[in-house]
């Protein structure tokens, strides 16, 4: 191992390639500490924090989007040392967990920039067939996902932008309602179904789906949204953002859970954190959620800290 005490894994591409300035902020202010090493394409992130796990690191960091953070979380789960934390650091395009975990865009700057560590809650999910995956943020069904994989083709937004433009695509081109048994806690709810979220994180595409959400409180989030024509979810788009979605509406059900499966009678897009899970073609029709309450340390400034243990 190297004499650096924070291994920090970054995405040269994140922001869409405009994130050099905020990357070359976090060299200078971690110096000595700070080992940095850049991915090289998908899934790369995951197997450098493994790696890193092995080696004794305390700290992993993850320097760029929600895709990157993701996949360094995994990659310090699956090395199952409770002992490692996670750093976040926003310089991606979206950055909805750093929103959740109070994080600024460069926290690591200034006389609050002193580091302290949280536990929060992971979910897991997995499919009868073996695919699986932790999330820390958020997972999206149906709709969710379809967005998701429309956004993963626009390359010159970012933001809400990049979100809206790829939520106007799904509308057009991916609006379904496949039936959907969704278990929760041992309730059942059978419904045509547009939409799932089930969050950890109060953002999703920086859509604040969840805006009661809190990282570490032993709950899940959710959102399910059933049959609606497309002009009423457009209608609802600027409470999406906002976190102001009707609470007394028939077709959309919110509340709290730990516990959820999934049956579909067609198949699903889902996305975890942002990144894809699993696509129509992939043809997953049943899912298994699970919280993991405090599954996960990550390190934030000391003032965001003391902020969310007050609110």
């Amino acid at each position: 191992m190297s004499a650096a005490s924070v291994y920090v894994i970054y995405n040269p591409a994140a922001g869409r390639g405009r994130a050099s300035q905020r990357l070359e902020s976090l060299r200078q202010s971690l110096g000595a500490r700070g080992d940095f090493q850049p991915t090289q394409g998908p899934g790369h992130a995951e197997e450098l924090a493994f790696k890193a796990a092995g080696n004794g690191f305390a700290v992993v960091g993850a320097a760029g989007g929600d895709g990157t953070v993701h996949e360094v979380a995994n990659g310090i789960l699956r090395a199952g040392r409770p002992d490692l934390a996670l750093a976040v650091y926003p310089i991606g395009s979206a950055n909805d967990y750093a929103y959740s975990l109070g994080l600024g865009s460069q926290w690591w700057l200034g006389s609050n920039s002193t580091p302290a560590t949280r536990p929060v809650d992971v979910g897991f999910v997995q499919t009868p067939d073996g695919r699986q995956r932790y999330f820390i943020n958020g997972i999206g069904i149906g709709f969710n996902g379809a967005v998701t994989m429309e956004s993963q083709s626009i390359r010159f937004l970012e933001g809400v932008p990049l979100y809206t433009l790829a939520l106007l695509r799904a509308v057009c081109c991916r609006y379904s309602f496949p039936m959907l048994t969704v278990t929760m806690d041992g309730s059942v709810r059978q419904v045509p179904t547009l939409a799932l979220s089930v969050a950890i994180g109060r953002r999703e595409g920086n859509f604040d789906l969840a805006p009661t959400a809190e990282v570490d409180d032993g709950w899940f989030n959710y959102l399910h949204v059933g049959k609606i024509p497309r002009w009423e979810l457009l209608r609802y788009v600027p409470g999406m953002i906002t976190g102001n979605l009707p609470v007394n509406h028939p077709a959309l059900w919110m509340g709290l859970c730990k516990e959820v499966t999934v049956q579909s009678d067609a198949p699903l897009p889902v996305h975890v954190d942002g990144e894809m899970f699993a696509r129509p073609q992939d043809n997953v029709r049943d899912l298994k959620i699970q919280i993991l309450p405090g599954g996960l340390q990550v390190q934030c400034p000391r003032a965001a800290l003391i902020q969310g243990e007050s609110s």
